[in-house]
């Protein structure tokens, strides 16, 4: 049996509101996965989508992506793979809801920026309200976007997150594999 880790500190958290984590990204990856921004959560322990109600990671892997469930520790054998990580804004919060809309809006362009520098087949964009004010894009909807950033496609995907009550573990695998099998066909 594995010891407990600890949880963070109310002021750790704290002190890690505005804190960033590095990119796990490679040049042509086949899935560059787009969160929205690091949670405080995630800030405190350094690797991405690592609050235990994230569904991110169990999500990966019932819709195909990793062979097994991985850990947010392991989150740089994604490259291998040919998966990647990246935000739309580099700033942690204790929630998304604390970004503006000029903070997405800024982050969209330097995402682009990004994009068209790695070039990954998909840029998967975990949020859907968050694509929708960030790529001003209002009407978008789940899956696949008319809109590319040079030979990449963009997918929205819904949110991992444990807070996301529209969908529930197994509907957000389907959604995810639908991605998943189109990136296989490629």
């Amino acid at each position: 049996m594995q010891p407990q880790k600890r949880r963070p500190t109310k002021e750790e958290l704290a002190a890690a509101n505005g804190r960033t984590l590095p990119d796990i990204v490679a040049p042509n990856l086949k899935v560059l996965f787009c969160g929205i921004n690091p949670g405080l959560y995630t800030a405190v322990v350094g690797h991405h989508f690592a609050r235990p109600g994230n569904r991110f990671w169990p999500t990966l892997h019932a819709a195909g992506f990793t062979p097994r469930l991985y850990l947010p520790k392991e989150e740089s054998s994604l490259l291998d793979l040919g998966f990647g990580i990246t935000n739309i804004v580099d700033r942690a919060t204790a929630n998304a809801a604390e970004l503006s809309a000029v903070e997405l809006k800024e982050g969209a362009l330097k995402l682009e920026e990004k994009v068209i520098g790695y070039q990954p087949q998909v840029l998967a964009l975990l949020g859907i309200s968050a694509y929708r004010v960030a790529f001003g894009k209002a009407s978008a909807g789940i899956g696949m976007q008319e809109q590319s950033i040079g030979n990449t496609r963009l997918w929205v995907l819904p949110n991992p997150s444990g807070l996301n009550a529209h969908f529930p573990p197994r509907k957000l695998a389907e959604v995810y594999q639908g991605l998943r099998l189109f990136v296989d066909s490629l």
